[in-house]
């Protein structure tokens, strides 16, 4: 039978919505989710009997909007602070534009970078 939406999920549970997979094992990081919690004030999970940890949907939606500023946009943990701190919340979708605005400038320069290389590759032709 399947948990309600609802429902509390156990760490393991998470780590599977949030595909936290160790390439080599195929083994669940629940660590990473615990490490998180020390990192992120907001990531507070609750602990019922025998101190398991258990997450509502409101964690796990910042959990994955976490996992998506670190893992996927390669942001730092001091700059996803920034970004959850921040008064108004953002949407999942918000945060890719979000992430482009505050590393414009760094954008800028790994373009001129590429295109540098692009052109000392032609040259070798």
């Amino acid at each position: 039978m399947k948990k309600l939406n609802k429902a509390y999920k156990s760490i393991g549970e998470v780590a599977e919505i949030l595909d936290l997979k160790n390439i080599k094992s195929g083994k669940l990081n629940t660590h990473t989710i615990r490490f998180w919690e020390k990192s992120f004030k907001l990531i507070k999970p609750k602990v019922f009997n025998s101190n398991r940890r258990y997450y509502d949907m409101k964690t796990i939606d910042i959990l994955k909007k976490v996992k998506f500023l670190l893992k996927d946009q390669g942001m730092t943990i001091n700059g996803v602070k920034k970004i959850l701190e921040n008064k108004k919340s953002l949407r999942l979708d918000d945060s890719s534009n979000e992430t482009i605005n505050l590393t414009d400038s760094n954008l800028k320069t790994k373009l001129n970078k590429i295109s540098k290389i692009i052109k000392e590759l032609k040259e070798f032709k």
